[in-house]
């Protein structure tokens, strides 16, 4: 358009200043600038090719304008608003005007014949430049001198040129540091990095390296915010600062310009953009560098190795000819990674993801360790999720075995493993912690490390949620230890070897074990606080761990050197634990340190997963703390009795002594418990002293601070006692009559409060705050210590607990003879006591409740609601949520409780159902909450079920709906969480490779297990007793009721909603309860079955559906009339639901199984089937010829004389579908159906199992994952044990070696399999994920000519396939322009998208005109490979790592167009079917287009270079 106005013009005046002098006249408008510019270039172009006229007066009129128009139009714009980013109208005039004039400059500088003007001009524009004016001004300087500045001489304008790089670099480099013009003063800088450099960089080297030497003065970015100009400059001239090899340069060419890659600033710079810039441009521009300086590499061939700033750190950047190949995959790889990950999607990224372990591999055998320590540092930069820090850890481990770590690298794994400690889920954190201790052993070089660095690494760990001695991991630890004993660095301080013959791991044992003891002689005071637990665990773990790898060495006949080692380890402890009793005035410290110890040896010590009575060290330990019971018990009394323990530090010391106590205990019990032992000794005189202690301070006496700390410690004891007696009955003291003890407990005043001590004591008392929490904390714990003993009472003492008090008259236990009391005590209980206290509370409760229910009902639901409240306020504290709730599940879902309420009907009965309902509520937000209850409620019925064998589940009725909603609990949960929980099932699966399997307890919080329960539970009932007969009947009727009203919910119903998951989950409980259905249950149920059979269902509930009536036919034929019935309803109303009983009939062999008379049934069979068989839908006559043959066969079988008459019709006509000729449609499907699990390979009696009906049967169907339950769960549930001769798990028949695939819908085609086996794909998208192999064959001929060629049209051989869109909108405008640019045909995955409105609205009828054709997205790999087969070149429309640029791309006649989904894109199994991907070159910062658009583009670029071709007759 440009040069037929500039041809125009000069058509009316070949006198250039006539038509120059009219252009500026007047109004210096933008379309008058531009029209200049226009004639001014087209006189440039005649001038060049020397064929303009009028010689002398061009030259003249193009200083004429430029001096007399264009300057001062220039000067008048400098002082004008250029606007910001988003500039209005004004601003875009002026900016058009001001590139117009500027262009046109440029043209008259040229014509003009001599150098001055445009030397002129440049330092006219370069003094504005520098003047620091506004912002439109620099704008308008940086115009001129990039419009000028090709035309100065580089070596006579030489230092005007070198004074104009220097400003516009600075302008450039310094946008970012000056924002108070934030839109002028960028749109200045952008200009002169876009436009002047790369101007200037046209003038020689000596401009160009006055450019580089600002750009390395400037230094490598220190903030983020200095990356975008720098990298700005840089790519604006990559061209000239990564110069490619030209030949046309002089030998010594090469040299005048500046090569980048060999500068360290500039590799800096880079990387600073790859992983510190925040905008997306910005990482562009450096990927864009990265890839500049890989292709000049391998151009050049060169060898390039740039080094750090200093020292001997790793190259920056390095290139080797010998190892080209090599190196181009390696950052191919590496740009594409860093693009795909631009999306921030996973289905984006996952394909690509094979492509990292590649570029790990090569970059950790290049670096020699250095990018392993790197990327540990920066592993510690932020926090991590759970799921990206396991699976970064694990992919740590893997790492082959090298010596890449030292101390440093140890360091920032101890940095790693405090990362991983945030993450809630404790399976996960636990196995990422194993994975990271398996790096350190991989991957450090012990020569580096001293056994300190290695045991504070370990005391990183989480010794209860990975490091669990016994595990395979404490074994791999252990075997490390033995194999490079002798190779660790030696620490810097001296250490005394005490063991001659030992290695140094003995020897460091040993002296951590002398130098934990020995106490420092400025901390012996009576009044210094309790040592922290951290030296103690590390003590203790060095010395299992060092008993083990000697164990290791030894051989069986040496195993006495284990102990014998031990012994010398454990010597120093024993010694100062003997001294314990007898010496007074030993150091408290050291007392602590020693006790402390000897708690994790015990802990530490218990093997995971396997049983300790193998375990000689554990042996020798057990004889080593019975040696000195006497010892500590004896010191343990003293301290708690004898009024030592006097000051709010010493209540940690208090709880220390009674955990050590408790532990003596079980060391004891475990050996053998004997009367008259050390403990028994202890015992006793403690409960005495501590009742006194009580009954003194009662008498009045003054609450100082010493006699209340001294009560706490009193009933603490007491209820370690109460614990104690509880847990061990070998511990009871007294007879099972109420003694001092009992007596003394039961009378104390309930929630008593301490009172707080004088004032003369509180200042000792803040003092000593840093060591308490409180004396409210303090009040807590001896409330919460009263009410454990309260709790032990009430146990022992249960039945003397009365219905109502005015049964007792004069109560000798008062809290248990007056239990209204008690339990209006307990109510105060808990509004003082904090949340982590409240359990003995609760597990009084429990015991009250059931008492009081019927006589005080109100007191009860008081209670059930106080106690709810405290529960739900803590469903987001991990810690202590779960005790709770397990209380309160056992207190108010106790078998008595809910027998009792069931029986009144009252509130209480109601309360419960609500407190139900709202539990099961809070599990669609926090998984397990419903595990608990259900769990609880389920194994107190099999309990009471056998004990009473009749009415054990009469109360269990009242709760069926409990049952119910287990059997169909299961939330969808959001993307996240579901990955949170199949990465758990994953770890899960590792078993005992992964020790966190075995030191963490399954806690089996899975949603699974809801139902697993259920069924397990109902698997346990037996239809001969009549309680159980009746539950599951009541169960079975709920259950039909509740499919009903989901089959009537307006709730969209769509394949894997929660709708469909509801319907299978119903059908799958009602074949599990089927075996304890008779006849005359049946006769109630089977009209509700029926009709589910006609209800429009997904496929999985059809077959669930089809699987129970086929198994009540076989069993109870009797019901075959009312089936044969079905047939009779009006065929328009259940047109497609009729093919659920036609594929029962298909199993007609398995249902007169037990039928000695076949014929009658056989004949009524093929009456019904063979009107169908006529029927004008195709699915119902494929349905009825698969039950047909069924029939036949079985005719031939039995040889039935009375059914030869139809023996030629129904032959035929089975001959004609299975001979029928061709490759169509219909005879893969009939052979599809055939082969189709349900009728070829399903046997429904046989088949049934647990295993089948909630595993194998959802998989083939087509539901989603997250419905199959694998028949491992139900194994490893062992809350609800079945039968040792229970045979419903495995299914006998080959069922779970097939594949999904449904024969309508998706089948696995050929080629599945290969394509899952396939590491890494040939060609990948940048933004999209692997699309399931589910291809079914069709044959789809294209006779679509008749139509175009009546209406006259041309049309071309293009054909677009666009299957995978699914928006009506895409579809309707892609229609429209297919019609509009005459393709061939359009494919689309269901034609009934063209009665979408919105689809319509968008074709404007075109689909009248266009040939439509219907290829589902599971069958287009069978349509690609057969229109390949027809000549056709695959084409797809996506960006790749192989794709071709649009404009270079030369289309072919046949050509098969294929566009992918608007948000996934074309699927990757389908890329590999394309014989080429084309991709859309695009100049902005989004990377795709919408796909109608993108699809009208490529049609267009077809039609283009296709001619049209007219038909050779035309009327």
């Amino acid at each position: 358009m440009e040069w037929v106005l500039a041809e125009t013009l000069l058509s009316q005046s070949r006198d250039p200043r006539v038509l120059l002098g009219a252009l500026c006249r007047g109004e210096a408008s933008a379309e008058r600038v531009e029209t200049l510019r226009f004639l001014l270039q087209r006189l440039e172009d005649e001038e060049a090719r020397g064929g303009g006229g009028g010689a002398g007066a061009l030259p003249e009129a193009a200083r004429e304008v430029a001096v007399g128009y264009l300057v001062p139009l220039l000067r008048g714009l400098r002082g004008r608003p250029a606007g910001g980013a988003d500039p209005g109208p004004p601003a875009r005039h002026h900016r058009r005007v001001l590139r117009a004039a500027s262009a046109a400059l440029r043209s008259c500088a040229r014509l003009a014949g001599g150098p001055q003007l445009a030397a002129a001009l440049a330092e006219e524009a370069l003094r504005d430049l520098l003047a620091g004016g506004p912002a439109s001004g620099a704008e308008a300087a940086v115009e001129v001198l990039a419009a000028v500045g090709p035309c100065l001489r580089p070596r006579e304008d030489g230092p005007l040129l070198e004074r104009v790089a220097k400003a516009a670099l600075a302008l450039a480099l310094g946008a970012d540091r000056d924002r108070d013009e934030a839109g002028p003063a960028e749109d200045a800088a952008a200009l002169a990095a876009g436009r002047l450099l790369p101007a200037l960089g046209q003038c020689g080297g000596a401009v160009l390296r006055v450019v580089w030497s600002g750009l390395v003065a400037a230094g490598a970015p220190s903030e983020p915010d200095c990356v975008r100009p720098q990298l700005l400059v840089l790519s604006a001239l990559a061209e000239r600062l990564l110069p490619e090899p030209r030949a046309d340069r002089g030998p010594g060419a090469g040299e005048e310009e500046p090569d980048a890659r060999r500068c360290w600033r500039f590799w800096r710079t880079v990387q600073a953009g790859l992983a510190q810039a925040q905008d997306a441009l910005t990482r562009k521009r450096a990927r864009y560098l990265l890839q500049r300086a890989v292709e000049v590499s391998a151009e050049l061939g060169a060898h390039c190795t740039c080094g750090p700033q200093a020292g001997n750190g790793p190259s920056l950047f390095w290139w080797s000819e010998k190892k080209k190949d090599e190196l181009l995959k390696f950052w191919e790889n590496y740009i594409l990674i860093m693009e795909t990950l631009e999306g921030n999607q996973i289905h984006v990224i996952k394909p690509v993801l094979p492509k990292l372990n590649s570029l790990f591999e090569y970059a950790v055998s290049e670096e020699n360790g250095s990018f392993l320590l790197k990327f540990i540092q920066k592993m510690t930069s932020r926090h991590w999720c759970a799921i990206p820090i396991l699976f970064l850890s694990k992919a740590l481990a893997n790492v082959p075995r090298c010596k890449a770590l030292g101390i440093e690298g140890l360091l920032a794994l101890r940095d790693v493993l405090q990362c991983t400690m945030i993450t809630h889920q404790i399976l996960l954190r636990g196995a990422a912690q194993c994975y990271l201790l398996q790096t350190a052993m991989n991957l450090v070089d012990v020569e580096k490390v001293s056994l300190s660095d290695v045991s504070t690494l370990l005391m990183s760990l989480r010794q209860e949620e990975s490091l669990g001695r016994g595990t395979s991991l404490w074994t791999e630890l252990c075997d490390w230890l033995r194999v490079n004993e002798s190779c660790f660095r030696r620490a810097s301080a001296s250490i005394s070897i005490g063991l001659p013959e030992t290695s140094s791991l003995n020897a460091y044992v040993k002296n951590l074990v002398q130098e934990y003891i020995k106490s420092p002689a400025w901390e012996t005071g009576e009044d210094c606080l309790m040592p922290d637990w951290f030296e103690a665990k590390l003590v203790a773990m060095m010395v299992l761990l060092a008993v083990d790898v000697e164990g290791m060495k030894t051989q069986y006949s040496e195993k006495r050197r284990t102990q014998n080692v031990l012994r010398i380890f454990l010597d120093p402890l024993l010694e100062s634990l003997m001294k314990f009793g007898t010496n007074a005035y030993m150091p408290l410290l050291e007392t602590d340190r020693c006790l402390q110890v000897l708690l994790k040896l015990l802990h530490t010590c218990m093997l995971k997963g396997s049983s300790a009575q193998d375990d000689e060290v554990f042996t020798f330990l057990q004889s080593f703390v019975m040696s000195a019971t006497e010892s500590i018990s004896e010191f343990i009394l003293r301290r708690l009795t004898m009024n030592e323990l006097s000051s709010v530090s010493d209540l940690d010391r208090c709880h220390l002594y009674l955990m050590v106590l408790t532990e003596l205990i079980n060391t004891h019990l475990k050996v053998g418990w004997k009367r008259g032992n050390p403990i028994w000794r202890v015992i006793s005189p403690l409960k005495n002293a501590s009742i006194r202690h009580l009954q003194e301070i009662d008498s009045g006496q003054e609450p100082t601070l010493a006699r209340q700390i001294q009560r706490v410690i009193s009933m603490a004891a007491l209820a370690m006692v109460c614990e104690a007696v509880d847990e061990k009955p070998e511990l009871q003291l007294d007879s099972l009559d109420a003694g001092p003890m009992e007596r003394f407990l039961s009378s104390l005043p309930l929630n008593h409060t301490l009172q707080k001590p004088h004032m003369e004591e509180q200042s000792s008392f803040f003092e000593e705050s840093s060591a308490s929490q409180g004396w409210g904390k303090i009040v807590a714990q001896y409330i919460h210590d009263q009410w454990v003993c309260l709790s032990f009472l009430l146990r022992k003492y249960h039945t003397l607990i009365p219905a109502s008090e005015g049964d007792v008259l004069e109560p000798i236990l008062p809290a248990i003879q007056m239990p209204v009391r008690t339990l209006q005590s307990a109510l105060g209980a808990l509004t003082v006591l904090p949340s982590d206290q409240v359990l003995p509370v609760f597990h009084c409760m429990k015991v009250l409740v059931p008492k009081l229910l019927t006589s005080s009902e109100s007191l009860c639901v008081e209670s059930f609601d106080m106690a709810w409240k405290i529960v739900s306020a803590l469903s987001n504290t991990q810690l202590i949520f779960w005790s709770n709730l397990k209380a309160f599940v056992q207190f108010v879902f106790d078998t008595k409780v809910l027998t009792i309420a069931a029986k009144i009907k009252g509130r209480a009965y109601f309360k419960i159902k609500e407190i139900m309902y709202k539990i099961i509520e809070m599990s669609a937000v926090k998984t397990g909450v419903f595990n608990t209850l259900i769990s609880y409620c389920c194994k107190s019925w099999i309990v009471s079920a056998s004990n009473v064998s009749q009415v054990s589940l009469s109360s269990a009725k009242n709760y069926s709906e409990l049952v119910l909603e287990a059997c169909i609990f299961g939330t969808v949960f959001r993307r996240d969480q579901r990955l949170i929980q199949d990465v758990q099932t994953y770890i899960e699966n590792l078993g005992h490779d992964c020790a966190a399997n075995t030191v963490i307890e399954n806690t089996k919080r899975e949603d699974h297990y809801v139902r697993i329960c259920a069924v397990k539970f109902l698997c346990l009932l037996h239809g001969s007793n009549v309680s159980h007969k009746l539950f599951m009947e009541d169960l079975a009727i709920k259950l039909l009721d509740k499919d009903e009203l989901v089959s009537r919910s307006r709730t969209r119903y769509y394949v894997n909603s929660q709708q469909h998951r509801l319907k299978n989950r119903i059908w799958q409980t009602l074949l599990v309860l089927f075996p304890s259905f008779d006849q005359n249950f049946l006769n109630r149920i089977i009209d509700k079955i029926f009709q589910a059979g006609f209800i429009n269902n997904q496929a999985s509930i059809k077959y669930l559906i089809e699987w129970i009536i086929i198994l009540i036919l076989h069993k109870f034929p009797q019901f075959l009339l009312k089936f044969w019935d079905c047939f009779s309803y009006g065929e328009e109303n259940f047109k497609t639901s009729i093919c659920t009983f036609l594929s029962v009939l298909s199993h007609l062999d398995i249902i007169t199984q037990n039928i000695p008379e076949k014929k009658p049934i056989l004949k009524q069979a093929l009456i019904i089937v063979l009107q169908w068989c006529f029927n004008h839908n195709f699915s119902i006559r494929l349905y009825a010829l698969v039950a047909l043959k069924k029939i036949w066969s079985m005719c031939k079988t039995l040889h039935i004389e009375e059914f030869d008459a139809l023996t030629s019709v129904i032959e035929s006509s089975l001959n004609q579908v299975e001979n029928m000729p061709g490759t169509g449609n219909a005879k893969k499907n009939w052979q599809r159906i055939q082969e189709h699990f349900f009728f070829a390979a399903f046997h429904p009696v046989q088949d049934y199992c647990l295993e089948t009906i909630f595993y194998i049967l959802p998989r083939l169907s087509g539901l989603v994952e997250d419905e199959w339950i694998a028949i491992g769960k139900f194994t490893r549930f062992t809350d609800i044990p079945l039968d040792a001769g229970f045979q419903w798990y495995l299914s006998p028949a080959h069922l779970c070696e097939l594949k999904p695939g449904d024969w309508a819908q998706q089948d696995a085609g050929s080629h599945s399999g290969e394509a899952a086996s396939q590491s890494e794909w040939m060609d990948v998208q940048k933004k999209i994920i692997p699309w399931k192999n589910n291809t079914p064959d069709l044959d789809l001929e294209l006779v679509f000519q008749d139509r175009v060629a009546k209406l006259g049209k041309s049309i071309s051989r293009l054909i677009v396939v666009a299957s995978l869109i699914d928006k009506p909108t895409n579809l309707g405008g892609l229609c429209r322009t297919c019609e509009a640019f005459g393709a061939s045909a359009l494919v689309v995955g269901s034609l009934q998208c063209v009665r979408d409105k919105q689809f319509q609205g968008l074709s404007v009828s075109a689909e009248q005109w266009l040939p439509l054709l219907e290829v589902k997205p599971p069958q287009l790999i069978d349509f690609l490979q057969q229109k390949k087969a027809e000549g056709y070149t695959v084409i797809g429309v996506e960006q790749t790592a192989k794709s071709i640029d649009l404009t270079q791309y030369s289309f072919p006649e046949r050509s098969l167009l294929l566009l992918g989904n608007e948000r996934e894109g074309i699927p990757a199994n389908l890329i590999q079917q394309l014989d080429v991907c084309v991709e859309i070159p695009q100049q902005g910062i989004i990377r795709s287009l919408n796909v109608h658009v993108s699809g009208a583009l490529l049609i267009w670029e077809y039609t283009r270079q296709q001619p049209l071709r007219h038909g050779d007759t035309e009327s």
